[in-house]
């Protein structure tokens, strides 16, 4: 046989050469083959980068959320004590600058937390002889706070700052206002007072205050409007009244935010609920939070005045909530503890931060920890110095500011940005407060600046199984037999219109899908539920029906039609089916459900009924995803080998079993590869369910009921979140989780895919 150097050996007497010829085109075919090569493995390097940046940014706005929370020192000073007279109450101004201390004996002093440097003094009117002895802000602290002296009487001080410009330089002017006069209160004569709660609402304050002998007092101050409604009209009328006797010395006393409930907490241990009202105070409930030896030390309410927070000497911290028992009576329950601090020293303050729902905790040897209630992590442990005896949050918590006996006090920074996040918070229930039990909760905003972040992923990642599993379970069978009886059995002719039809709905834009779903499908499966239920049980048998009809014509009829033209003669059936059952809809609704389907379904099933539900989104999503679960089964399944097909008819096997021992089998990596691209185009799915369900964030696998998943959420709130904040942050979570999903989804599926093309590859 020649070889190629000789058949393209130059004829003699002719004027040209093959051989250069040749090589021209290989040499070209070769480069073009290279520079391809080159061009392909650049778009898919490009591909795969891509979408590692595109995890990488996910990542890096996500890990953030998880650090714990660091300090760091920015002065240090000492503020000499007047007359030797102990610090009372510490604070810090909303920006840092500037602190407020308060001695035993009266005297406030504004400084600079720079350096130190005095601000202000000012001396507080007490009677001659009398000292503080108990004092406490409103919630927690917002400017307004109650002195109780040791004459058994009590001061309302107002204190805040001016803000103002000298030139292009900001300057903030401490002040100091008596609201209901300079005149202290007289609650209980001769005794000293031991506990003092303010707070107020809608210009009605209040202040409950307990004596060392215990006795209960309470002084409201109430604003009454002249009839013209001038502010400048306005008087203020103080109302004394008894409230009893606590049988025992009291340590700490406690008013929530809207004056209905004391607390009282007893030095033995004991803490008591009382429910305020005109008439007085009345004690509902009862109990003891620690046991002897332990003593109670600290008691303090949670910023919002709902959830208590109890330290005792054995180093411990705990939540506990008011709640309703089953009998409606008011009683505390316990809902988590904190991690103790290294040592395990009794704990000396607890001081709440001003706008979060967390804590920071001084232990007796000086070991400082921040706390947050929603993630119950601990975000800090450090040791102070043991001398340090007062801890003071600036309003935002970015600030801290210590104080020692001495007087020396230390002003940290604090970097404590996302402390209601934590593995727990995301994926675990949580005990959140106002509920009666832990749940999973996605609410991320509020009405109320108290409000307790709810940020559980739970319910999101199960909305969007919920989603997918029932569009799959609409979309799966009708596309697959679809596509099955296209690519093997329908007339070329017909497949021809049928398949670039079916494949042109794919390019129908998803929001249109939603927006009709949502205003037109979900009213009108809910108008007519019965017709729907009705046409998933008769159509089955019907079509059955109709083929056992079909088979018992005449055997001339029977050959008239072609084959692979049946669905012809279908599709009108089942459009008939349709028509029939929704006419008669009314008519079964008041048959067999008395004439409310909804109602029947509430009271006899006991399931809820929205409007915009499973059944509407399974539908919706369904056409959505169903033409690419058509369109790559029925490619799959016309890509058979004919010889594969022919064979195994020509060997005597029936049609239905080459299609199921033959056709299936081999189409089944395609098969399998179409479902999956399918779920994967339904988990990621975002305006069909965002217009077609209630955006409800619930754990309910009903399929009347609505549901909220990961896609939509990102679309909801990604515009109206803060960009940095933790809301924001846990978004990039969710869309993370949603990358994940996604990924596992395909990589699974081509991992079954080449196992199954392995499998039936010598078929």
């Amino acid at each position: 046989m020649p070889r190629l150097s000789q058949l393209t050996e130059p004829i003699p007497g002719d004027d040209y050469s093959v051989e250069p010829t040749m090589t021209t085109s290989i040499k070209s075919r070769l480069t073009k083959d290279r520079w391809a090569t080159r061009l392909v493995s650049v778009g898919g390097a490009g591909v795969i980068m891509a979408v590692a940046l595109i995890f990488f940014y996910l990542l890096y706005e996500v890990v953030p959320m998880f650090r714990s929370a660091q300090t760091h020192h920015l002065a240090e000073f000492s503020q000499p004590l007047h007359d030797g007279s102990e610090t009372v109450h510490l604070a810090v101004e909303e920006q840092g600058e500037y602190g407020l201390r308060i001695n035993r004996d009266g005297r406030m002093q504004f400084f600079s937390t720079a350096d130190g440097h005095p601000v202000e003094q000012q001396q507080l009117p007490l009677p001659t002889g009398a000292h503080i002895s108990a004092i406490a802000g409103n919630d927690p602290d917002g400017g307004l706070l109650a002195l109780g002296l040791s004459s058994g009487s009590v001061l309302v001080v107002e204190y805040g700052y001016r803000l103002h410009f000298v030139g292009d330089n900001r300057q903030l002017t401490p002040w100091v206002e008596f609201p209901y006069g300079e005149q202290p209160v007289e609650l209980v004569s001769g005794e000293s007072l031991t506990g003092v709660a303010i707070q107020s609402e809608d210009e009605n304050t209040a202040l409950i205050a307990a004596a060392a002998n215990g006795e209960l007092a309470r002084v409201r101050f109430v604003a009454e409007q002249s009839f013209l409604g001038l502010d400048d009209a306005a008087d203020i009328e103080i109302e004394k009244d008894h409230l009893g006797r606590y049988e025992g010395p009291v340590c700490q006393l406690l008013m929530d935010r809207i004056q209905q409930l004391m607390v009282v907490a007893g030095c033995e241990g004991v803490v008591s609920l009382y429910r305020l009202s005109d008439a007085g105070a009345e004690r509902v409930y009862s109990t003891p939070v620690v046991q002897a030896p332990v003593k109670l030390t600290a008691v303090e309410f949670v910023s919002g005045t709902y959830s208590l927070l109890i330290g005792d000497s054995s180093g411990q911290v705990q939540q506990w909530f008011p709640l309703f028992n089953a009998d409606r009576q008011l009683e505390l329950e316990r809902v988590r503890g904190f991690k103790t601090l290294p040592g395990g020293a009794a704990i000396r303050l607890i001081v709440p931060e001003e706008r979060r729902k967390g804590f920071a905790v001084l232990a007796e040897d000086g070991q400082l920890g921040i706390y947050n209630t929603t993630s119950e992590r601990q975000l800090l442990a450090q040791q102070q110095d043991k001398q340090t005896r007062h801890i003071a949050f600036a309003p935002r918590s970015n600030y801290l500011l210590l104080e020692q006996t001495s007087g020396t006090q230390t002003f940290v920074q604090v970097d404590n940005e996302y402390p209601e996040v934590s593995w727990s918070a995301l994926w675990n229930q949580v005990w959140y407060e106002s509920y009666d039990e832990p749940d999973y909760i996605w609410q991320s905003s509020a009405a109320t600046n108290d409000f307790e972040p709810k940020f559980s992923l739970t319910p999101l990642v199960f909305g969007t199984i919920k989603a997918a599993f029932y569009a799959m379970l609409f979309a799966m069978p009708i596309a697959i037999l679809g596509a099955i009886y296209t690519g093997y059995f329908m007339h070329p002719r017909l497949r021809g219109l049928v398949k670039p039809a079916i494949e042109n709905m794919e390019a129908l834009p998803t929001v249109i899908i939603g927006f009709l779903a949502g205003l037109w499908l979900a009213p009108a499966l809910e108008n007519n539920l019965p017709g729907l239920f009705a046409l998933m049980v008769i159509s089955v048998p019907a079509v059955m029906l109709l083929s056992l009809l079909v088979y018992q014509l005449p055997s001339q009829v029977r050959t008239a039609i072609p084959d692979g033209v049946e669905v012809v003669i279908l599709i009108p059936f089942v459009l008939f089916l349709g028509y029939l059952s929704f006419s008669l809809s009314g008519t079964i609704e008041g048959w067999i459900f008395d004439g409310d389907m909804r109602a029947w379904i509430n009271h006899e099933l006991g399931l809820d009924f929205d409007q915009r539900n499973s059944v509407v989104v399974g539908i919706a999503m369904g056409v959505a995803v169903m033409p690419t679960i058509f369109s790559m089964t029925e490619d799959a399944v016309f890509g058979v080998p004919k010889h594969l097909t022919q064979g195994s008819l020509a060997l005597g096997a029936t049609p239905w079993q080459t299609l199921s021992r033959v056709v299936i089998l081999t189409a089944s990596p395609g098969i399998f590869s179409a479902v999956m691209i399918g779920l994967g185009r339904a988990v990621g799915e975002t305006m069909v369910v965002l217009m077609a369900t209630g955006n409800t964030p619930i754990m309910d696998f009903n399929i009347f009921s609505g549901m909220r998943t990961l896609a939509a959420n990102i679309a909801v709130e990604m515009p109206e979140s803060e960009v940095g904040s933790t809301h924001y942050r846990v978004l990039f979570l969710a869309a993370l989780v949603l990358f994940s999903l996604t990924f596992v989804f395909n990589t699974v599926a081509e991992l079954v895919r080449q196992r199954l093309r392995e499998r039936y590859s010598s078929l």
